[in-house]
């Protein structure tokens, strides 16, 4: 057999073969699809613990790119900022139905517009699927934050 009678094997994609404890840090990063939507205000209601979204971002969120202004100082900033890890993705039920990490702990897949699959580092925006032009910034919102709840996010 000669090189030219080998043919290239399909290489699966790291999030298709490796468990969300397996992956890299890289790798790990990298499952964030930039959405934004996990940096909402969120309210629980304290009789049966439901998890409302409102369409307020954290102060760091930047709306527009839906990026955190400052992620590697985040919990310097916001204190109560979830660091989500290998270890606490599955018991963060609030997070949206579309999030990476909460699809694959659930042994679900990326969908179609995740950057991953697509190449496109904004497809997530592009694809509509991001807080972009549907969230404020905490600074700009009344303190009632009960007057901007939403249920799109989830």
């Amino acid at each position: 057999m000669t090189d030219k009678d080998t043919v290239a094997l399909p290489v699966e994609p790291f999030w298709e073969t490796k468990t969300l404890a397996e992956m890299t840090q890289d790798e790990w990063e990298s499952l964030c699809d930039g959405c934004g939507k996990c940096c909402l205000h969120k309210l629980q209601d304290e009789e049966d613990d439901f998890v409302y979204y409102t369409s307020v971002a954290c102060r760091l969120l930047d709306c527009n790119s839906c990026q955190c202004k400052d992620y590697p100082n985040r919990t310097d900033h916001v204190p109560d900022c979830v660091q989500l890890s290998k270890d606490n993705v599955k018991s963060l039920s609030w997070m949206p139905s579309t999030c990476a990490y909460r699809l694959l702990a659930e042994g679900k897949g990326l969908p179609d517009w995740h950057p991953l699959k697509t190449g496109i580092p904004g497809s997530t925006i592009m694809a509509g699927m991001s807080i972009r032009g549907m969230a404020i910034p905490e600074d700009e919102a009344h303190p009632d934050l009960t007057r901007y709840i939403v249920k799109w996010p989830a």
